[in-house]
């Protein structure tokens, strides 16, 4: 069976980086790997699954960011525009609906791939390192300063995090950003699955005379960083 046409990789969704963890490579490989037939069925199976929920995930975008302009102030408001935006939001629900199907069988292609997978040893991480985790299990977004444009992240225990040390979390798999948030308006900042199992592991015994970190439970999904 030959796989479906691929839609453009620009569209990121919600199950990327969990995936990317369980089949051990990037959605770019795997889709690749999928066009040249050398998935087995299970991995076959999600990657059409996942190709699936991007397309719908793109149909969401499009809506979202054709309310957008609706409610913009570009038009006139009249009765022809509250009907536009009516159709729109029946639109964006129908879409966002099919997203969530969609999203429910990628999901359902994957649990049995996760559970196959070997388990890897959560790693040590610097101190530094580690207390940044456990900032943004408490909640965190990253923010453009309109005026100097610097990046900087906000966390809800005040503690300090530099865009530099945020980008090497990201490139370790540690956390994750919600892009689809524009950046001067902030951008959620979670702990990734390897993120959570640094903190939940052991921390081995520093030099004399200091403290292991403690490992602290990871703050509700909820939990919000003042601004």
């Amino acid at each position: 069976m030959t796989s479906p046409p691929a839609p453009a990789r620009q569209t990121r969704t919600a199950l990327d980086h969990r995936i990317e963890i369980a089949v051990g490579r990037s959605i770019e490989e795997l889709w690749r790997h999928r066009d040249d037939g050398f998935l087995d069925a299970p991995h076959a199976a999600l990657a059409d699954a996942h190709r699936d929920l991007v397309r719908a995930e793109r149909d969401v975008t499009f809506h979202r960011v054709r309310l957008a302009r609706l409610a913009s102030g570009e038009l006139p408001v009249d009765q022809p525009l509250f009907a536009r935006i009516d159709r729109t939001l029946d639109q964006l629900a129908e879409a966002a609906d099919v997203r969530d199907a969609q999203q429910a069988k990628a999901v359902a292609a994957l649990e049995p791939i996760e559970a196959a997978a070997p388990r890897p040893v959560p790693r040590q991480v610097p101190t530094k390192d580690f207390a940044a985790l456990l900032a943004i299990a408490q909640g965190a977004k990253l923010h453009e300063n309109l005026v100097t444009h610097r990046l900087a992240v906000a966390t809800f225990s005040r503690t300090r995090i530099s865009y530099a040390q945020l980008q090497r979390l990201e490139a370790s798999g540690l956390v994750d950003r919600d892009t689809s948030h524009p950046v001067h308006a902030g951008q959620p900042v979670t702990l990734t699955d390897a993120g959570r199992a640094v903190l939940a592991a052991p921390r081995r015994a520093g030099p004399p005379g200091t403290t292991p970190s403690p490992v602290m439970p990871v703050a509700p999904t909820g939990s919000r960083p003042r601004r």
